[in-house]
This record gives structure tokens, C-alpha cells and sequence, in this order.
């Protein structure tokens, strides 16, 4: 990859899962998280250093504590080394 980029999901909407694509050129800390619309962190699904390269993450609809999330509308944010963040909206449907 030749930049950091955050792709849309597939399925959108999705249930009972769904997979998060993004890419890094440099390796960096990354973190991959899911928010409610109100923004409170729902689930955090990547949380460390990266290499460089095409990521696939799939999020199987369960908030941090294993419980499933309600249907409605998510937002996930990756953020690279702390300075640059991009965010995509999902839709959990049941």
C-alpha cells in the first residue's frame, strides 16, 4: 500500500457479521474501534503495533463484554500512530 485508508465494510448492513478493510504504508500503533451513534466506545477490535500492509477485520456484532449489540447504526474509526484517523458508518441489522 502507498498510504493509510480505511475501506467501507461488507456486508453493510450486515448480520450476523461483517468485515473492515484497511491498508498502511509505514508500519505504526494502530487501533480499530466500533461507537455507538452517540459515540461510546462499543468494541475495540485491534489495539497495537501493525506492520505495513492490507488488513481485513471482521467484527461479529458482540460489544466488548461479548454481549450483542443492538441493531442500529455503528461508526468505526481506525487511528495510526495517534495523528491520523479515518471513520466509516455500518448498520447492524437483525
Amino acid at each position: 500500500p502507498t498510504r493509510f485508508a480505511l475501506h467501507g465494510n461488507y456486508p453493510n448492513p450486515f448480520n450476523p457479521s461483517t468485515t473492515i478493510h484497511f491498508e498502511l504504508a509505514n508500519a505504526g500503533q494502530v487501533v480499530l474501534a466500533v461507537y455507538d451513534v452517540l459515540g461510546q466506545q462499543v468494541a475495540e477490535l485491534v489495539n497495537g503495533v501493525q506492520s505495513a500492509g492490507v488488513y481485513e477485520v471482521q467484527w461479529d456484532g458482540r460489544d466488548t463484554d461479548g454481549q450483542v449489540a443492538a441493531s442500529g447504526v455503528y461508526l468505526y474509526r481506525v487511528t495510526f500512530d495517534g495523528q491520523q484517523s479515518q471513520s466509516r458508518v455500518m448498520t447492524l441489522l437483525k
